[in-house]
């Protein structure tokens, strides 16, 4: 992974212009009678409560559709170049805005439908409201991607058994918890994760989970492939 602040702080306002491939016609996404759809770079919606982002935010990239029923139920046709780093991270995105201390419980539900080929991964992508602290959750990867940082063993938490890793992209801090066998469906029980986190001293439990992102890290997917989210909830209390 690489800069992943980046292509959450700057979106549609605040990104500068890269060179994307040329997007494909609306035609190209697996669901072309959707509620919303867009091959913009940084297209985006919201809907029932859920903000969908298309996010292609790495250089090299090829082309790129997000559409979406719902929130909860949206997809990708990604078509990027079989080269190194990540292109894009298509997801959406849930405002928790609560500090780990005071939420009572936060929990996910997801259910997809990933390629056998191509390089990516499955994640949650969980960020305080100042940005100094980023948590990965990865449910899935396939092909040459990993994560940030030095590897701190393995933990089962949230339902969950991951290997854990730290590290900085430079303007963050990254916690990855990779799980240790594939899955395309499940729930996890995130606050649980939070409260080791900030048991280990490396955040507080005085920061404010601003939101909670759920989504495809793709790095290549040469001839176009389809990354659906069949389900997602988020939940908080």
């Amino acid at each position: 992974m690489a800069k992943s602040a980046l292509r959450k702080i700057t979106m549609a306002v605040l990104a500068p212009a890269m060179a994307v491939g040329a997007t494909v016609g609306l035609a190209s996404a697996p669901a072309s009678a959707a509620v919303w759809n867009s091959c913009d770079q940084w297209g985006n919606t919201s809907l029932n409560g859920y903000t969908l982002y298309n996010n292609i935010w790495g250089s090299g990239a090829g082309s790129q559709c997000i559409w979406a029923n719902s929130g909860t139920n949206w997809g990708v046709w990604a078509n990027h170049p079989n080269t190194g780093g990540i292109k894009s991270y298509p997801n959406s995105k849930k405002v928790i805005n609560k500090t780990i201390a005071s939420l009572g419980s936060l929990t996910s539900s997801y259910n997809v439908t990933v390629p056998s080929s191509g390089a990516y991964n499955t994640s949650y992508d969980i960020w305080d409201t100042d940005y100094d602290h980023e948590i990965m959750l990865w449910v899935n990867y396939n092909g040459a991607v990993g994560p940030i940082g030095t590897s701190q063993g393995t933990v089962s938490l949230g339902g969950h058994t991951w290997n854990v890793f730290r590290g900085s992209n430079g303007a963050n801090n990254v916690y990855s918890f990779l799980r240790t066998s594939d899955s395309s469906s499940g729930t996890v029980d995130i606050k649980p994760i939070l409260n080791w986190i900030a048991g280990k001293g490396w955040m507080s439990s005085s920061e404010t989970i601003g939101d909670v992102q759920f989504g495809y890290e793709i790095t290549s997917s040469s001839g176009g492939l389809d990354f659906n989210t069949n389900n997602l909830t988020v939940s908080s209390s």
